[in-house]
């Protein structure tokens, strides 16, 4: 993967984690991050988590990411907002779904595939290319 993608997959990783892995909660397998910290604010604290979110989303559009994954990475975002809006039900569910990470991945894995696609296909083209 090209240098400069694998920076940018990085800082959103980075993005992902501290919005929602940032501090453990003792004895459980949970982390929280400042959405689900953001989300104890009723309405404004859900909206403001949609900035980085909407960064990620923006971010895999000038990555290259198909429609199809934007669509779902909306509704990951989507559904997160939503029910985080719903007073200690959202709070609980913002901490345990993780819709930038999810969102990071599909982006990861993606550029991975094309990536890896890419290698196959020029690798083919050079092996043809050789004279015999």
């Amino acid at each position: 993967m090209d240098h400069n993608i694998e920076k940018r997959l990085i800082t959103l990783e980075k993005l992902a984690y501290r919005m929602e892995n940032l501090v453990p909660l003792p004895g459980t397998g949970l982390r929280l991050g400042l959405d689900a910290m953001l989300g104890f604010v009723p309405v404004v604290g859900d909206s403001l988590a949609l900035i980085p979110a909407a960064y990620i989303i923006r971010s895999a559009h000038t990555m290259g990411a198909p429609r199809r994954m934007l669509i779902r990475m909306g509704l990951n975002v989507g559904v997160d907002l939503i029910i985080g809006f719903v007073p200690l039900i959202g709070d609980a569910f913002d901490i345990a779904w993780n819709a930038n990470t999810k969102n990071v991945t599909l982006l990861r894995g993606y550029l991975e595939t094309q990536t890896a696609h890419a290698e196959w296909a020029r690798a083919a083209v050079t092996f043809e290319a050789e004279p015999a």
